[in-house]
């Protein structure tokens, strides 16, 4: 049977509970044990594909086509498992649901209450992911704070949930913080005392305390948690802040966690081995080379907006001992200011995805840059698309030549919908979500990065390469070394003059791993150190724990 462990979060907003759920789920999976993490989200939108990026940073893509938290992209990083439309539940989806239900009449004309039918409906989902995956343990996230009233139902759902399945099956982990008053020169442990009394005050008693803290834990602390938070003080775990999440998952099983945590649920203690993501960590502490990349975009005053972007530039510089710096690169400031001016001095450019017309040009900008000086590049489904736009323009010479999305009056729509889409009014019909497989060109450079012939990528974009302009491109020196299995569909472009130039209508950020960087972020790195001007930085060896 599946046992179930719930995170939760007290004191602050962004304490971590993401990354302690995927790290937990990194030391199960060391120790042969099979994970899945589910997302509990308490805002009412039925997913944050709609949301803008600013709100809540980007959306991640699963195998399945949902659109999810971008938490889903830790755990599958973490836990190297890919999850599902099912991994994901928001308050939105639950209402929806049940209201649904109530319209066919499978409540029989019973008046719909948040108890019974909301947090009934919650538990099934909890339980269909368990059955779906038959996880040896299903870890999950609960969104918010304790105390915010938009996760009560959650919160209601996971205390009953406990009865219905075996108190011996279930466990509460609860994320909190124990800050540091430098004016006292102490520790305070009050705001967790605090967090604790209001979980405790709608039925739940924390198992296992994670204090999320700036320095080591005294013993003195954790006995004074121990005390008033009714914890064995062996359950009381000190978070202490990392220099990459990385090493979290490190943190975390020297403190016990895992072990703690398989005891509180009887189940077989197992030997770990994490000598992979030790050595993994200590390759991110030890580098070799230096490199700056740019990342253009508009969103890029929040970096959570390309968070899977940035990750597999971290997994891809880990695996060529690489320290990277981001410069971020306000894709509007491009229309109006020279590229060189925010560009000069970069090893790599990378253009990602996006929607809507703002910044498109400066994206387009930043491209003829990059092309022009030799700077890798790396474009990202709008990026991919932004790249055409900007040989059309500059090379083929069709000035006009935009995506209608953006422009629809343009007489070179060079991005368009396809034949089939055009009279299509829902937004989402018109979307290509999920996995996707692509045929390579075998005298390519995606061949020889991907080492295969076909590949499998994850897509979110509605527009499509225009292939009424594919043998104008192919005329003027543009390789399309990616294609759908059919041919119809470009799927990535490349530049074979160019040290490193290559795009694609898909995300690959969406299925780099730590211990497994994604080829076209791999590549990306190789020829960034290439192109770098600066020397090797000495090698300064890390302790890893």
């Amino acid at each position: 049977m599946t046992k179930f462990v719930f995170v939760t979060g007290g004191v602050v907003s962004s304490i971590g509970k993401g990354i302690v759920a995927a790290s937990l789920g990194r030391l199960l999976k060391s120790r042969n044990y099979s994970v899945s993490i589910l997302k509990l989200d308490p805002y009412i939108n039925v997913d944050p594909g709609t949301m803008s990026p600013f709100q809540h940073g980007e959306v991640f893509v699963t195998q399945d086509g949902a659109e999810t938290d971008l938490d889903l992209g830790h755990y599958e990083r973490f836990t190297d498992t890919s999850m599902s439309r099912l991994n994901s539940v928001t308050t939105g989806s639950i209402y929806q649901a049940v209201i649904n239900k109530e319209r066919r009449g499978d409540y029989n004309g019973g008046t719909v209450q948040v108890i019974p039918h909301i947090t009934n409906e919650i538990k099934e989902r909890i339980l269909g992911v368990a059955d779906y995956t038959q996880a040896d343990v299903l870890i999950t996230e609960i969104g918010g704070t304790v105390g915010d009233i938009e996760s009560l139902p959650f919160l209601e759902a996971i205390r009953q949930f406990r009865k219905q399945v075996g108190r011996e099956n279930v466990l509460y982990m609860h994320v909190t913080l124990i800050p540091w008053i430098a004016s006292a020169g102490e520790m305070k442990t009050k705001p967790t005392q605090h967090s604790v009394k209001e979980l405790r005050s709608i039925g739940i008693q924390p198992d296992i305390l994670i204090c999320r803290c700036d320095r080591s834990l005294p013993q003195g602390i954790k006995e004074k948690l121990s005390s008033f938070c009714d914890v064995p003080v062996e359950c009381v775990i000190p978070a202490i802040d990392a220099k990459s999440i990385y090493e979290v998952p490190l943190i975390l099983e020297q403190e016990g966690l895992a072990f703690q945590a398989l005891s509180l649920l009887n189940m077989k203690q197992r030997q770990a081995d994490i000598s992979e993501w030790r050595n993994l960590v200590k390759k991110l502490y030890s580098p070799k080379h230096r490199v700056e990349i740019a990342i253009v975009g508009k969103y890029v005053s929040l970096s959570d907006a390309y968070l899977s972007v940035v990750e597999s530039l971290r997994h891809a510089a880990i695996t060529t001992h690489s320290e990277i710096h981001i410069r971020w690169v306000n894709s509007e400031d491009l229309e109006v200011e020279p590229a060189q001016i925010h560009l000069k001095g970069v090893d790599a450019v990378v253009v990602p995805g996006g929607f809507g017309i703002r910044g498109v040009d400066g994206k387009v900008a930043a491209i003829k840059y990059a092309r022009e000086q030799k700077i890798p590049f790396l474009g990202l489904c709008l990026g991919m698309q932004c790249a055409v736009i900007e040989w059309a323009r500059n090379i083929v010479g069709l000035k006009d030549a935009h995506s209608a999305e953006f422009e629809p009056l343009t007489t070179n729509p060079v991005i368009n919908l396809l034949p089939e889409q055009q009279d299509v009014v829902d937004l989402g019909g018109t979307m290509r979500l999920g996995i996707y497989p692509c045929r390579l060109n075998a005298n390519s450079l995606a061949a020889r990065l991907y080492e295969q012939k076909e590949i499998n990528e994850r897509h979110r974009h509605r527009y499509e390469f225009n292939n009424a302009y594919r043998n104008l491109f192919l005329d003027s020196g543009y390789v399309i070394s990616g294609t759908s299995p059919d041919g119809r569909l470009v799927e990535m472009i490349e530049l074979p003059e160019h040290p490193f130039f290559i795009a694609s209508q898909f995300h690959p950020e969406f299925i780099s791993r730590p211990n497994a960087p994604h080829p076209l972020f791999k590549g990306l790195m190789e020829a960034a150190i290439v192109c770098s001007q600066t020397s090797s930085i000495p090698q300064t060896p890390v302790q890893v724990s």
